[in-house]
């Protein structure tokens, strides 16, 4: 399966191989289209509207079964995501903490509103309803760690951490 690219970077036909390799141990299974797309959006970063008909292809569904998925579960992404995810916690125990003041200030430091992106792609900043870490709030999720008893003054170290 080889494939030109459309989504933006200069050379994504490994990209494109490595979904193939996904499709081929999936396209015989019943029931497999939410693995898939997990690979895929692992692999590309977000699931345009191309990559979700070669996946509709490989799997012999309906582009509109597989949006139709996509546009259901809200971990599915349409659009280019940050390298890095943040989330803020908004349950009850960090939002009493001070939760929005940490928003507000990633909010002014990374220059992009709830849902959004950053330009160079290093950040998409959510907002959760829980992360289940009411004991270290308020609290932070970057990737695949928590940050306990974050303050507006402290995130800004956090997330340069991150930095490119």
């Amino acid at each position: 399966m080889t494939h030109q690219c459309k989504c933006g970077t200069s050379d994504d036909s490994p990209k494109y191989e490595e979904l193939a390799a996904v499709l081929d141990k999936y396209k015989d299974k019943e029931g497999s289209l939410i693995q898939v797309l997990h690979a895929a959006q692992g692999i590309f970063g977000y699931l345009p509207l191309e990559i979700q008909q070669i996946i509709a292809e490989g799997l012999d569904k309906t582009l509109a079964e597989v949006s139709g998925v996509v546009s259901f579960y809200s971990y599915f992404s349409t659009i280019p995501r940050g390298t890095h995810m943040v989330r803020v916690c908004l349950g009850t125990a960090c939002y009493v903490k001070g939760a929005d003041k940490i928003i507000a200030r990633i909010k002014e430091l990374l220059k992009i509103d709830v849902g959004g992106t950053t330009k160079d792609r290093l950040f998409t900043f959510e907002v959760s309803r829980c992360i289940g870490a009411c004991g270290l709030a308020p609290a932070v999720m970057i990737d695949d760690t928590v940050f306990k008893h974050v303050t507006p003054e402290s995130i800004e170290t956090i997330l340069n951490s991150y930095g490119e």
